[in-house]
């Protein structure tokens, strides 16, 4: 296993340790909007800072992306290295995907954590705590279920495909754009599910749970890691028009290498 890999599986485990003991604890969550429909508990904050203290602890120069504390390019300076000098490395980290499900209980969240090597993802983690899921995928080495090798799923059309989405729940102003493709997958899929963890449907997608995934408006730390397991896994991503710029725009669709162009056909 890669150590970058070996880091961050321990920074995501040590995140889930406080999400579950919150979670069993069962006192009152201290609940902040960030912004409609958008929240946050000390529950984020504190998982948020186990993952990353793991990793500096491990790569102190590199630069990290988190949901709750932003950026951060190098923790410290080294001799004959500035502190303004650009990381090879960046982590981008998920503390807690799903927060409005954690909030209610609802077993469906993650923590997700991406390690971005040169401008491009080079392993990932997704973590679900409640299930004691582990899903990791290394760059060329393929992605792995609790140590068991991951493949998309055979599925060879949209019209047999169980489609997983989002609602842009931050964005209700594309919300017209979004009913309109959603209308359209459900007259021509098997099915749409809605989650609730944008992370772990990804991870759905490269175990087979799902065929295929699109959601408008996501933050970097909702795909990074979601995204390399689905290559990994043999599948397809790519923003709505099927280039590679979903981490910019926030717009992402994936699937199953026969249900991609389907599922950007129907979403056009």
């Amino acid at each position: 296993m890669h150590p970058l890999l070996n880091i961050a599986i321990k920074a995501a485990r040590r995140a889930g340790s406080v999400i579950n003991r919150a979670a069993l604890d069962g006192g009152a969550l201290e609940v902040r909007a960030k912004q409609r429909n958008d929240f946050v508990t000390q529950v984020d904050r504190a998982a948020e800072s186990a993952a990353i203290e793991v990793i500096r602890r491990a790569y102190p120069d590199h630069a990290i992306l988190a949901e709750e504390s932003g950026e951060s390019r190098v923790a410290e300076a080294r001799p004959g290295r500035p502190k303004s000098a650009q990381p090879e490395t960046r982590w981008i980290i998920d503390p807690l995907d799903g927060t409005t499900n954690f909030i209610h209980g609802f077993p469906q969240y993650c923590v997700s954590i991406g390690v971005e090597q040169r401008g491009a993802m080079a392993h990932a983690v997704v973590y679900d705590p409640s299930k004691n899921e582990l899903f990791t995928a290394s760059k060329g080495r393929g992605a792995f279920l609790n140590d068991r090798r991951m493949r998309v799923t055979k599925c060879a059309h949209l019209r047999d495909a169980l489609v997983g989405t989002g609602f842009p729940f931050k964005e209700l102003s594309r919300l017209d754009h979004y009913l309109r493709g959603m209308e359209t997958i459900m007259r021509g899929s098997s099915g749409i599910r809605r989650a609730g963890s944008a992370a772990l449907d990804l991870a759905y997608v490269a175990c087979g749970r799902l065929d295929a995934f699109w959601e408008l408006g996501l933050a970097p730390w909702d795909m990074a890691a979601g995204a390399l397991l689905i290559s990994e896994a043999g599948g397809l991503v790519g923003d709505l028009r099927g280039g590679q710029d979903y981490l910019a725009s926030g717009d992402i669709a994936a699937a199953t290498p026969k249900v991609f162009p389907e599922l950007l056909a129907a979403l056009r």
